[in-house]
């Protein structure tokens, strides 16, 4: 059993190598046969792909010959387009050639004729000239006069008959001018006024304030009248405190200040609190609000008169003419209706009506800062205009309304025209009152000039003159002294009715404060 076995292993395996055998075999056979088949395989697709390549470059070919082709017909296409402006323009030049060769000619043939006129010309001027002459020996032989001589009477001749023509002409263009321009100013000032009316307005110099009952009045003058005193003395007004039931005065003949005192007085008496420190603040408030209000004023009177753009301080100043009368006029009134008028009569004339308007509105803005400043008026005013930047003309108006100084500008003679239009209406200025004003004006500029003089108040009508000296520079001594020579001044330099009451005030105050 042994040894069968190992022969049938041994016939097992030669069997599995025989048949190991033929498998490998068959699958180099099977490697070789797909082997020359995937080159077969390759050989196609090569071809396929030669032959494709050779399409799609024989296509690319056409459709390169396709654009090469079109490109060269559009551009066949331009030189022909080119070639036929060519042609057209050769054409214009031609007949512009043929155009200028006629016109050479037409020229020369002109100037031939030209040339054959002015031979002709000559030709009769060297005659007329032959025949002249001739005609002047014979006047020369007829008259006996030499050639100098017949210049001379004949000029002479013409010289007189054409002085008298020219002085008739003259004299009649003078009366018509005359008359014509005569009736043109009075038809402009007249239709100026017509259009513009204004109210009449007259300046008072005291102030009525209701008080609620007389109880008041007793406050308002104070113990031993301290209030009262104190009040005058920092507003510069007369308080009137008399028999009239409910009412107290105050009288000024400055209307700012006499404006201070009455709302001052109006707000102490509803505060109730009367007593010297509340009437300092009240008097404080108060005139800071009248300088709120000057501004105020000076903006809606150049709004109402149509100027625009002007300085602040200008506009100040102009507010400030609010408080200033003239003859009783109201300055700031005044200088609307000037503006007004000189823009009227500006425009009717084709002139500039806003800076006509610009000149009369500012033409006594002098009026605001004479008291400030040395000089008149009209020249104070040139300076501020000119100083804050506005133009020659407005200038000139301020400088020369009042014939100062020769008129440069036509505006000028219009705001002096227009000045005495709102002077001379009826009711615009009462004289006298006028003048009282300026007496106490005068009263109040000598009065300041002495040394150690802080305030004075010109008041009772010019009666009395109230000076508040700076205690550290005049003792009581020097103030009695002071009191002497202000009267002494008065005397000798003013003229007044009556007499002048001159007091001299003066006041000492320690304050302390306690932490």
């Amino acid at each position: 059993m042994g040894t069968e076995a190992y022969i049938l292993g041994g016939i097992a395996l030669l069997v599995g190598l025989i048949v190991g055998y033929m498998l490998e075999r068959v699958r180099l056979g099977a490697s070789y046969r797909t082997k020359d088949q995937m080159l077969e395989d390759g050989k196609r697709e090569a071809e396929a792909i030669r032959k494709n390549g050779e399409i799609a470059a024989k296509e690319e070919v056409l459709k390169r010959r396709e654009q090469l082709e079109a490109e060269l017909s559009k551009q066949r296409n331009e030189i022909r387009d080119l070639e036929r402006k060519m042609d057209k323009r050769e054409s214009t030049l031609e007949d512009l050639q043929e155009n200028v060769t006629k016109r050479e000619r037409m020229i020369e043939s002109m100037q031939n004729r030209l040339t054959e006129r002015l031979k002709t010309a000559e030709r009769r001027e060297t005659e007329l000239t032959r025949i002249l002459k001739q005609e002047q020996e014979e006047l020369y032989k007829i008259s006996g006069l030499k050639k100098e001589q017949a210049v001379e009477r004949l000029l002479d001749r013409v010289k007189t008959e054409l002085r008298n023509e020219t002085g008739q002409l003259i004299l009649k263009h003078e009366a018509e001018i005359k008359e014509t321009c005569d009736s043109k100013a009075r038809e402009i000032i007249g239709m100026a006024v017509q259009r513009y009316a204004s109210a009449h307005t007259s300046e008072i110099t005291v102030s009525s304030i209701d008080i609620p009952s007389d109880e008041m009045k007793g406050r308002i003058i104070g113990r031993e009248g301290r209030n009262i005193r104190t009040f005058e003395k920092l507003t510069g007004v007369d308080v009137i405190v008399d028999d009239t039931p409910g009412v107290v005065i105050i009288s000024s003949f400055d209307s700012v200040r006499r404006e201070i005192g009455k709302m001052a007085m109006q707000r102490l008496i509803q505060d109730g609190r009367i007593h010297p420190t509340r009437i300092e603040e009240i008097v404080t408030e108060c005139q800071k609000e009248i300088d709120e209000r000057i501004m105020r004023l000076g903006q809606e009177a150049a709004q109402e008169a149509g100027v625009p753009g002007l300085h602040e301080k200008l506009i100040q100043l102009m507010g400030r003419l609010n408080f200033r009368v003239s003859y009783s006029q109201n300055v700031l009134r005044h200088s609307i209706e000037v503006a007004h008028l000189t823009g009227m009569m500006a425009e009717q004339l084709g002139l500039d009506g806003d800076l006509a308007r610009r000149c009369g509105f500012t033409h006594d803005i002098g009026k605001a800062a004479d008291h400030e400043m040395e000089g008149g008026h009209p020249a104070i005013g040139a300076d501020l205009l000119k100083r804050y930047s506005e133009g020659e003309e407005v200038v000139h108006s301020a400088a020369g309304h009042h014939d100062d100084i020769r008129p440069d500008y036509i505006y000028t003679v219009l705001v002096a025209a227009a000045d005495a239009i709102s002077a001379a209406r009826p009711g615009a200025r009462r004289e006298t009152l006028e003048k009282y004003a300026k007496r106490l004006e005068e009263l109040e500029g000598l009065v300041c000039g002495f040394p150690g003089v802080e305030q004075c108040y010109a008041v009772q009508a010019g009666r009395e003159v109230r000076v508040i000296v700076d205690p550290r520079d005049v003792n009581d001594r020097e103030a009695a002294a002071l009191a002497r020579e202000i009267a002494k001044a008065v005397e000798e330099n003013l003229t007044y009715p009556g007499e002048v009451k001159v007091a001299v005030m003066r006041e000492t105050r320690s304050v302390e404060y306690a932490r």
